[in-house]
């Protein structure tokens, strides 16, 4: 994605609505100098890519993200990963660029993406094979 395009994204993301092309000109107004017709362009650029869905209203349409950017950011992530000769390396590296929050951050994901572990049975506990 372009810098323009994750311009546009960051917004109707941060706003998680169906948006117009001129509701985010007006947005991006305040930033920079930009015409109505670039950001028409970039949504349309956005929806040909499947980022986001759009439906007619009236003589124009309204945009809405087709997933999250926590879905996008792990789909980068994942193709950036996948490209690698040495994944193992890759994840190394990674995780050495990583601050103390974000270790935390990573650790209690890795928590959530594992679920609840089941506490092995100790002695004395009842199994599925117990007859009661």
């Amino acid at each position: 994605m372009g810098e323009l395009e994750d311009a546009v994204m960051t917004r109707v993301w941060k706003w998680n609505r169906p948006v117009t092309v001129r509701e985010v000109l007006e947005d991006l107004q305040q930033e920079r100098s930009i015409a109505y017709t670039t950001v028409m362009t970039v949504l349309d650029n956005l929806h040909q890519k499947g980022w986001v869905r759009r439906e007619a209203e009236g003589r124009a349409y309204r945009y809405e993200a087709v997933s999250t950017r926590a879905a996008y950011s792990a789909a980068l992530m994942n193709e950036a990963w996948s490209q690698s000769d040495n994944p193992a390396a890759a994840l190394i590296a990674f995780f050495g660029m990583m601050n103390e929050e974000q270790r935390r951050t990573l650790r209690d994901a890795i928590r959530i993406a594992q679920g609840p572990e089941t506490p092995a049975p100790g002695p004395g506990s009842e199994t599925d094979t117990d007859e009661r």
